[in-house]
């Protein structure tokens, strides 16, 4: 029997121009609704499927305000048996100071396998995962498309500079999860009923955050498109039909 923690993030749902706080230290939300990012929507699967393969349990665990709670029950929706929300502004906290409140948690139940989304779709820091692990002791593999449990170990397949790469660890063990290998569920209605009647655990963070020393965020440049106008009228047809050959839809 395989426990798991998932831990996820609730994050700004941008389908288009993203902004940043006036204070550059975060995504801003105003417009736009949440989500969990699609790394951690297939971190939840796996463990779902992990959880069922192996007679176990899955915890959803997030950290952040009480508006988090809505990605808890989505998580519970697809086959979360528990979830824990630890309150507090996920903005004031660094990559340590998440992972401190994460391994607080593993320490006091028994996680055989934990798993996280990649990075954050807000804040990018690819560094929870590690500081994790480091923290409990635990072998770790970054960047998982698939996970199974075999014989007390954890076998996780990514893709590495030379190809598809295989990771044998045991168990207990932290892997980051990176979206691709896994079709994430979406919550049925009678999932999100079900999850509805499932009690939430709240807790308080055990320390004062460090903060994680941002100085601010930036946004890359607009990539720079070019428009070419091929003429007007029958007359633009022949250009069109060239364009068409040079990118392959027509033969000569």
């Amino acid at each position: 029997m395989t426990d798991v923690l998932v831990c996820v993030k609730r994050v700004p749902d941008f389908s288009g121009e993203v902004l940043l706080t006036e204070d550059a230290q975060s995504a801003d939300a105003r417009f736009v609704g949440y989500t969990m990012s699609n790394h951690d929507q297939c971190a939840v699967e796996l463990g779902v499927q992990v959880a069922a393969a192996t007679d176990g349990q899955v915890t959803v665990l997030t950290i952040g305000t009480a508006d988090s709670v809505e990605q808890l029950r989505s998580a519970l929706g697809v086959g979360a048996t528990a979830a824990v929300l630890v309150e507090a502004d996920p903005v004031a906290l660094g990559p340590a100071d998440v992972a401190h409140e994460i391994a607080q948690v593993v320490s006091e139940r028994d996680y055989g396998l934990v798993l996280l989304g990649n990075d954050a779709a807000d804040s990018g820091d690819f560094q929870v995962g590690i500081r994790l692990a480091y923290e409990l002791g635990r072998p770790v593999v970054n960047g998982a498309s698939t996970v199974t449990v075999e014989d007390e170990h954890v076998v996780a397949v990514g893709e590495g500079p030379g190809g598809q790469e295989t990771y044998r660890v045991p168990l207990p063990a932290v892997v980051t999860i990176r979206e691709g290998g896994v079709e994430p569920r979406y919550p049925s209605v009678p999932g999100r009923l079900k999850a509805k009647k499932i009690p939430i655990e709240e807790r308080q963070p055990v320390s004062e955050p460090v903060g994680g020393g941002r100085v601010k965020m930036t946004l890359p440049p607009p990539t720079p498109s070019a428009v070419q106008i091929l003429g007007e009228g029958a007359g633009a047809a022949p250009a069109v039909v060239d364009v068409l050959e040079k990118l392959g839809v027509l033969s000569k």
